[in-house]
This record gives C-alpha cells, sequence and structure tokens, in this order.
C-alpha cells in the first residue's frame, strides 16, 4: 500500500512539475493543480493509512487515525479550489486582454 502512495505522489509531482513548465496558461494551471493533489496526498498519508479505526484520541484505544491531517486536507483542498478558480479567471482576462495564452505574453507564432 504505501508503494502504491508513494508512486501516486511521485507520478503526480512529476506531472505537475512537466505540466508548470509549459508556455501555455492552461497547462501551468492543470500543472498547479496537481502539485496540490501530490501535497494533499503526501499529507493525508503522513496521517497513518488506517482503516476502520476512530478519529479520536483514546486512551483504551490502542489504534487511531490522527485527525490533523485529515483537517489540514481538507482545508488545502478548499484553498486549493479557490486558487484554481481565481487562476482560472486571471488567465481568461489576459487571453481577452493580450489576445494569446502564452505566460509571458507574446505573440503566438
Amino acid at each position: 500500500m504505501e508503494l502504491l502512495i508513494v508512486l501516486i505522489i511521485g507520478v503526480l509531482t512529476a506531472c505537475g512539475v512537466y505540466l508548470t513548465l509549459r508556455g501555455r496558461t492552461f497547462p501551468v494551471v492543470l500543472g498547479l493543480t496537481f502539485l496540490s493533489y501530490a501535497v494533499n496526498l503526501f499529507l493525508f498519508a503522513m496521517g497513518r493509512l488506517t482503516v476502520g479505526q476512530p478519529a479520536i484520541i483514546d486512551p483504551r484505544a490502542a489504534a487511531y487515525a490522527d485527525p490533523v491531517p485529515q483537517a489540514l486536507v481538507l482545508t488545502a483542498i478548499v484553498i486549493g479550489f479557490a486558487m484554481t478558480a481565481f487562476v482560472i479567471v486571471l488567465a481568461l482576462k489576459a487571453r481577452a486582454e493580450l489576445g494569446n495564452d502564452h505566460v509571458d505574453g507574446r505573440p503566438a507564432p
């Protein structure tokens, strides 16, 4: 299970970095989204992947799921969605004003 999580985080990070280095705005937005997914999955995995355990610390419970990474990931999902929506609107406005969707504002070849 850990190998699968590590592999997914690595693939999301690699795809995110690759797409962030592209010259158009939509791949950059998609790359940032992939990077935020990779960070969210990493934070979630840091809270010990336990199935069927309570999310509270009970002195009698031998195993429990740590609720702090779950709360951090939930907050990061909301912030990531807002950031993605803002960047898409910003890219659409730049496209309307500049006439192209290059990240540096150069004219299309």
